[in-house]
């Protein structure tokens, strides 16, 4: 089914009606090989903080590298290298966390928690596989896991991070109004 589904995205694309991305650059679906992500071109440009009626919450870590104008002040603040960089970033990440709450910024705070989410499972894969390579290149063969002990330790600094932001009663409280008003 793929070859008409990818048929549908190159008519929506040429008519600007999605945007097609892979490795989080935009791509031509007819020169893309592999899995890609879809978006909605009306929702490029979107401004969410003005907008959080127009945010949907997705996913996992959906939207970390789109969601403005939250992308641009969390990104830079997300690293995991090492144990002491995790360390910094995700209590960095905390306080954007708590700030956003203080102003009932359900999206800041949504985006906030993918963020920590997204360092828990980026340094949880380079804890498996030393440089990241899941795959062997250009298959689906996994390769045996290398691991590294840093990379592990920084996932458990970003995962206790990100099970406090699931668990924050203000983060609760204004999803579930998101989800009403939004629904």
């Amino acid at each position: 089914m793929m070859d008409p589904v990818r048929a549908a995205v190159a008519g929506l694309q040429r008519r600007g009606k999605v945007d097609v991305y892979q490795h989080g650059r935009p791509v031509r679906i007819d020169e893309a090989r592999g899995p890609v992500r879809l978006r909605a071109a009306a929702v490029r440009g979107v401004d969410y903080r003005e907008e959080p009626h127009r945010y949907r919450i997705g996913r996992g870590e959906e939207g970390v590298l789109t969601v403005e104008p939250y992308k641009s002040e969390l990104l830079p603040l997300w690293r995991f290298a090492t144990p002491a960089q995790a360390k910094a970033s995700a209590s960095a990440i905390w306080k954007k966390f708590l700030q956003y709450g203080r102003a009932e910024d359900f999206v800041g705070m949504d985006m906030a928690r993918k963020y920590l989410q997204m360092g828990f499972t980026r340094s949880r894969r380079y804890a498996n596989h030393r440089g990241g390579k899941k795959y062997v290149q250009g298959t689906r063969t996994q390769l045996p896991p290398i691991a590294d002990p840093d990379k592990a330790q920084a996932a458990e600094i970003f995962r206790s991070y990100w099970q406090r932001a699931l668990k924050n009663r203000r983060y609760l409280l204004l999803r579930g109004r998101h989800e009403s008003a939004t629904s």
